[in-house]
């Protein structure tokens, strides 16, 4: 064990004292304790303190996109329920940049001006099942969407989940090296045992750090990515019900109007 374990914390330790009054006094700060822990504890932590800057870079980008993709969402729903003509408002929109929702309702009027191309040429194959390929194209324009928001959540709970047993592998390493250590140097005082300890325990410390805004972070945006779902798949079923009822009316291929809902 002794020629794979560092054998060195205690006498860094030792080392790092100061003779105050009698007492070793070590220097116990963060700073410390990450530069005098062993090599594989150092990676260890490194590693939990990258992850958490990216997760704290993550949660700072999904706040501002859920902040942006809801604001856009009720701006865009206020001009659909105006009773402007979807027409209109498909070509004012096309112009502007991507978004769940208008994507979502791009996506079923591309599929209503194809099957009214198709009609004023005379091509009238594409009218059967018309309502049925406009609710798939908004499906899986909306699965589509909602995959590039959702982007990197998976991190978040990966960190969330894996690590506080990160941080534990440092610690339990630090631990072994300590005793091990203590062992060899026939020193068992606190003074000297302290400071390996305090080296192995920083490490849990900082993946719980990286754990816990992680785990909180993930469920929040979960909720609200979930909420915000399930407002495309209700704008999409009030459009397709929209386009369904200006069938159910007129064969004419002019573009549907909000005001046909009424």
């Amino acid at each position: 064990m002794s020629g794979i374990i560092d054998a060195t914390p205690v006498n860094r330790a030792v080392e790092a004292a100061t003779v105050q009054g009698g007492q070793l006094a070590h220097d116990l700060s963060a700073w410390s304790l990450f530069w005098s822990a062993d090599i594989i504890v150092k990676l260890v932590m490194l590693m939990l303190i990258g992850a958490s800057i990216w997760c704290w870079s993550i949660i700072f980008d999904k706040m501002k996109t859920m902040k942006q993709a809801n604001r856009r969402a009720k701006k865009f729903e206020d001009a659909f329920w105006s009773g402007e003509p979807l027409d209109k408002l498909y070509e004012r929109v096309k112009q502007s940049k991507p978004d769940p929702m208008l994507a979502t309702f791009m996506a079923g009027m591309d599929e209503w001006k194809v099957a009214a191309n198709d009609q004023k040429t005379g091509n009238t194959a594409l009218q059967a099942g018309l309502q049925q390929r406009i609710e798939r194209a908004m499906a899986v324009e909306i699965s589509r969407s909602m995959d590039g928001v959702e982007k990197n959540m998976t991190f978040l709970a990966n960190v969330g989940s894996s690590a506080p047993f990160i941080g534990l592998f440092g610690t339990v390493w630090g631990v072994m090296n300590s005793f091990t250590a203590i062992a060899g140097s026939n020193n068992t005082s606190l003074a000297v045992v302290a400071p390996g300890i305090a080296e192995a325990l920083f490490a849990t410390a900082l993946g719980l750090v990286a754990a816990i805004p992680a785990v909180i972070a993930y469920n929040k945006f979960s909720n609200d990515l979930n909420r915000y779902a399930e407002r495309l798949e209700t704008f999409a079923a009030e459009f397709s019900s929209i386009l369904g009822r200006h069938l159910a009316r007129s064969s004419s291929t002019t573009s549907p109007s909000r005001k046909e809902a009424a």
